[in-house]
């Protein structure tokens, strides 16, 4: 299960970014053909947070949709796998959502 480690990842991100802050919140995008599973990284995010800035933060995930683009005419499709043909044209698609993984916000309590 590569998300454990992805999980770890985020949650080193978010606490060095914190700057010695709680973090009350953090929102992913996780692209839908990214092969990372949303319900994997819920599952490992408070077991990797605790005993961190992160510990008790609130894990908002955004499934992003599969986009594609057609080479020859243009137009702009929903993908469900990474590989598929223009249904207009028949030509190449190329990804242009749907594989990213980001960190995108996250909220800490204020110090004051």
């Amino acid at each position: 299960m590569h998300e454990l480690s992805i999980t770890r990842s985020i949650v080193a991100i978010v606490c060095e970014r914190a700057i010695n802050q709680q973090v009350t919140r953090v929102c992913l995008e996780i692209g839908c053909l990214s092969a990372i599973q949303p319900e994997a990284v819920r599952f490992c995010f408070d077991v990797c947070a605790k005993g961190t800035a992160a510990e008790g933060a609130t894990l908002e995930i955004m499934e992003i949709p599969g986009r594609g683009s057609c080479s020859k005419c243009g137009v702009e499709v929903a993908l469900t796998a990474l590989v598929g043909r223009c249904p207009v044209c028949n030509g190449a698609l190329t990804l242009i959502a749907g594989e990213e993984m980001k960190i995108k916000e996250m909220e800490v309590e204020s110090c004051a």
